[in-house]
């Protein structure tokens, strides 16, 4: 009898091992399989994140490089800057006669308003009358409104081209406004 158990424990020890093995190499099989579905359905949230934040109109990736939000905001202050009244209009001038110039017109005449109803409040207006060609128009708007200091536009008359005049130029009276805070 003691034959036959010595027969038995010496087939059952490669069973074992080849068991073992199995077990193994199973276990490796199903690791693997898990951590590559894992990379899949990463790959999967992050598409579906980025198409949601570009359905969104914004990105996850707009950060400035020091890592702040609203990386294409513009820098400065929203408020016109100056040390007394007459110095914030001629900073909003300024800031209106550049983008003007930047777009390629001209300024015809200008005139800040410093006795504007509400400029009690801090508010400065100026009116200016220029001269450009048609496609800079939503170009300086745009500069206007998308810049700092926050500038508001508060008139625009537009008188067409003089047909039949080949360097004839469009005129623009164009109303603006900014807020001071004074002298803080």
């Amino acid at each position: 009898m003691s034959g036959f158990w010595s027969s038995w424990i010496s087939m059952q020890r490669p069973a074992a091992v080849a068991l073992y093995v199995a077990i193994i190499v199973a276990s490796i099989v199903m690791t693997w399989m898990a951590i590559s579905g894992m990379g899949e359905r990463r790959a999967t949230v992050a598409a579906a994140e980025t198409m949601l934040a570009q359905l969104e109109g914004r990105s996850l990736f707009a950060r400035k490089e020091d890592g702040a939000p609203f990386g294409t905001a513009p820098a400065g202050s929203p408020f016109l800057q100056g040390q007394t009244v007459n110095v914030a209009g001629a900073a909003l001038l300024q800031r209106v006669a550049a983008a003007v110039l930047k777009v390629g017109g001209s300024v015809l005449s200008s005139q800040v308003d410093l006795q504007k109803a509400n400029s009690k409040d801090g508010w400065i207006g100026l009116v200016v009358s220029c001269e450009m060609e048609q496609p800079a128009l939503q170009q300086l708007l745009y500069d206007v409104e998308a810049g700092m200091p926050f500038l508001f536009i508060d008139q625009l008359v537009v008188d067409a081209p003089t047909v039949g005049v080949e360097t004839s130029r469009m005129r623009v009276l164009l109303g603006v406004s900014g807020q001071w805070r004074g002298s803080k």
